[in-house]
């Protein structure tokens, strides 16, 4: 009998050696923070949006099951960073800063940070920041920009939660991403406005392991046939945000 199930045993090994079996093999493991419309938000209790859809069509060209984490966007950066995740994905710029801690994949999209205010404020670009107090979403480009210019800043884990801040007078304006400045901004029913002012120019892309190189350059190779395509145009005009193809 114990023969019997050792030849069991090796049987079911072999087989699971051969079929894949391993969870890191079929899985491809994403960490995001759905609080960043209209890139990653929930809708119905389901993450949706323009990086989700990029996420799925990645995993479907690496033959691989997508699985989403939806945590704070520092524990996604960091969860990519540490390998606790294969990727993060949620609307994050790869600047020189972070490509110290972690590999990035090729940009997807171009984003630059935007400024939000009261529909009747007198602020009309970043010329009349100055001595004001500004919200932000912690740990983005955004806070960096306000940090480095040396504004006065209230940090808060959500962009939402920023607004708020806004709409009910605690600060005088929100800096952010600017598709995610015009979709909050949507949901305020006419109390705040996006201002056309770009504050900076940045790049999204992809957010790995430090030394992943390989996984690297497979998602490298998927979004280059994803441009190629279309599906990445088709992906963003779905979400109503521009693209430039080139």
């Amino acid at each position: 009998m114990k023969k019997i199930i050792a030849l069991a045993l090796a049987v079911m090994m072999a087989v699971c050696v051969f079929a894949g079996c391993s969870a890191k093999s079929e899985k491809l493991t994403m960490a995001t923070n759905a609080e960043f419309p209209p890139f990653e938000y929930l809708e119905n209790g389901e993450i949706v949006g323009a990086d989700v859809d990029i996420a799925k069509a990645i995993a479907e060209k690496l033959g691989r099951e997508l699985e989403i984490t939806n945590i704070d966007f520092d524990a996604a950066l960091t969860g990519a960073a540490t390998g606790k995740y294969d990727m993060a994905v949620a609307g994050i710029t790869a600047n020189d800063e972070r490509k110290k801690n972690m590999n990035f994949s090729v940009d997807y999209y171009t984003a630059s940070q935007a400024i939000i205010v009261l529909a009747d404020s007198a602020i009309s670009g970043v010329a009349d920041l100055e001595g004001k107090t500004i919200s932000c979403q912690e740990g983005t480009t955004g806070e960096q920009y306000l940090l480095d210019n040396e504004y006065t800043v209230q940090s808060f884990k959500t962009g939402a939660e920023a607004v708020t801040a806004l709409t009910s007078g605690k600060v005088d304006a929100v800096v952010i991403d600017d598709a995610v400045a015009r979709a909050l901004s949507a949901e305020q029913n006419g109390k705040t406005k996006v201002l056309d002012e770009a504050l900076t120019q940045e790049a999204y892309a992809i957010a790995l392991k430090k030394g992943d190189d390989k996984l690297t350059a497979e998602i490298d190779k998927a979004l280059g046939e994803l441009k190629a395509d279309g599906t990445l145009a088709k992906i963003f005009e779905k979400f109503e945000l521009p693209y430039d193809a080139e």
